[in-house]
């Protein structure tokens, strides 16, 4: 099978696209012919070394996969050849999706809605899992709260804006001009341009110096020094950030608030949670640009770009049923 190898940490021209044996299901493993995967900032984050304890190359990256079951493993009951299936790779345990066929653990693979096409379905797995984890399992959002959303336009951002409407939540979010109409059309109820405004003083006086009961930062820089002061008396701040970032918490101690630090978790349940919504026409992963298997290298240099003009999510087009005809 082709692969996409990393061989040694490094740009993006550290990927070496290569034949490779496929592999072979064991005991409750499933074998899935990839049609699709995504790239994330997690993706180039291991291909530049971030994490180089924990990945030993060479290796395959890649933390999305949908396509459909070629074979199974001795004790598999969930599934059979044929079903349509997503999921997110245990991540730094095994191989990743930057290739034509993957092998899983039955418990963490989940049916593929069937709303969606295999492009679409490898645009949500990892970012849709993050917003679930991070909302409704540790911020424990609540119908009639309010959330202030940083880089609502991102991958994770355009998904986190529909979980939250979908909860019942009044939504905030900051974006780049660019970006305020898309926003809106997912649903933002008040929309922040981040380069005309500090998004502090615009909580405040859309709130009437209340603040926000929830904040989701998906962008580092100084969010979690910064966020108390847009905060709710006893409100949440959720990052899925691993950067430094600078932390005067004073503020936060005065809010009694509670802070949560979220690196997601596979599992099928929160797939087949994320199914239900798109299932009721209440959440859709918007696809950006769409690249093939050997051009991931030009896919990680345009997502880690800081101008790079992306909405939503850089799918990738592996399998046979996956639509080329947008490549950007």
């Amino acid at each position: 099978m082709k692969a996409m190898i990393l061989r040694s940490f490094g740009g993006p021209e550290a990927f070496e696209l290569c034949e490779v044996p496929k592999p072979v299901p064991q005991a409750g493993q499933v074998l899935v012919r990839v049609h699709a995967t995504s790239v994330n900032p997690l993706d180039y984050q291991v291909r530049r070394g971030d994490y180089a304890e924990l990945v030993p190359l060479p290796t395959i990256t890649g933390h999305d996969i949908s396509g459909v079951v070629e074979d199974v493993g001795p004790g598999v009951t969930s599934f059979s050849i044929g079903d349509e299936v997503w999921y997110t790779p245990q991540i730094f345990d095994g191989p990743g999706s930057y290739a034509e066929y993957h092998v899983a653990a039955e418990s963490i693979v989940g049916k593929k809605p069937a709303a969606l096409s295999h492009l679409e379905a490898a645009s949500l797995t990892l970012v849709g899992g993050t917003a679930w984890e991070a909302l409704v399992v540790r911020a424990a959002l609540r119908v009639g709260e309010s959330i202030l959303i940083h880089g609502g336009a991102g991958g994770v951002g355009h998904v986190a804006i529909q979980l939250a409407k979908a909860v019942g939540a009044r939504v905030f979010t900051t974006v780049r001009e660019a970006n305020v109409e898309f926003v809106r059309s997912l649903g933002a109820d008040v929309v922040i341009d981040y380069e005309k405004e500090g998004y502090v003083d615009a909580i405040l006086r859309e709130t009437g110096g209340r603040g926000v009961d929830v904040v989701f930062d998906t962008i580092g820089g100084n969010t979690l020094s910064l966020s108390p002061d847009a905060l709710a008396q006893l409100g949440r701040v959720v990052t899925i950030v691993d950067i430094a970032q600078p932390q005067n918490l004073v503020q936060a101690w005065g809010k009694n608030a509670s802070y949560h630090f979220v690196f997601t978790r596979q599992n099928r349940g929160k797939l087949d949670e994320l199914s239900a919504l798109v299932a009721r026409g209440q959440l859709r992963p918007h696809v950006g640009a769409v690249y093939s298997l050997s051009d991931i290298p030009l896919a990680h240099a345009r997502l880690e770009s800081p101008n790079n003009g992306m909405r939503g999510k850089i799918a990738i087009a592996v399998g046979p049923s996956a639509d080329l005809a947008n490549v950007s």
